[in-house]
């Protein structure tokens, strides 16, 4: 694959995970009501996401509701909304420096060692998104582990793994593996072009018998 290939398929990798990171940070399905074992199956559905709370009625019927307070929250809820917030801002930052690095714009062209930097620069925005994305979900996924097996929880408070974590999973996979395809964008090659061309270079100076 060549280089400005390689460098438009990271892009489109990384900006298609940086939306589904988006999507899951706005899902309301980050856990949800569960069935397991001995719960009494009702007809009302409990959705939770990092922004607000939903009650699916078995009619169809959907209400959603805010958290009423941000300083009442979870730590892992609170912690989960810095990390999401943070990768969207380097996701977006990420968006806007690979798009002047990548070889296919035109955008300081007249310098290819730097737009290479630029691009790699841009990858490695899209990674570090990619990383706080994880430790978002992972977070959020471990404390919804934890009240499952408690012993402490009754059986029909137990939540389970809503289906914005696995968006976020696969968001954080799409924006790393975009990243890296970004940093192999890395100028090496330029760099020993330049210094073999120097080298190859005729010396004007004259030796003296």
């Amino acid at each position: 694959m060549g280089g400005g290939a390689r460098e438009l398929a990271g892009y489109l990798a990384a900006l298609g995970g940086w939306v589904a990171a988006l999507a899951a940070a706005a899902l309301p399905q980050w856990r949800q009501s569960s069935y397991a074992g001995d719960a009494i199956i009702t007809a009302v559905g409990l959705h939770e996401g990092l922004w607000m709370s939903c009650a699916a009625q078995s009619t169809g019927q959907v209400q959603c509701r805010l958290h009423d307070s941000l300083l009442s929250l979870d730590v892992h809820i609170q912690t989960s909304r810095a990390l999401m917030v943070i990768s969207l801002l380097l996701g977006f930052f990420g968006i806007i420096v690979s798009v002047v690095g990548m070889k296919c714009t035109k955008v300081g062209e007249d310098d290819p060692v730097t737009k290479s930097r630029i691009a790699v620069a841009g990858g490695v925005l899209f990674i570090l998104c990619g990383l706080c994305t994880l430790a978002a979900v992972s977070l959020y996924a471990t404390q919804v582990t934890y009240e499952f097996f408690s012993a402490s929880t009754p059986i029909n408070a137990r939540y389970e793994f809503g289906s914005a974590l696995f968006v976020g999973w696969g968001a954080a996979s799409l924006t790393v593996l975009g990243g890296s395809l970004l940093c192999c964008s890395c100028p090496a090659k330029e760099r020993q072009g330049q210094q073999y061309y120097r080298q190859s270079q005729p010396s004007t100076a004259r030796e003296y018998v």
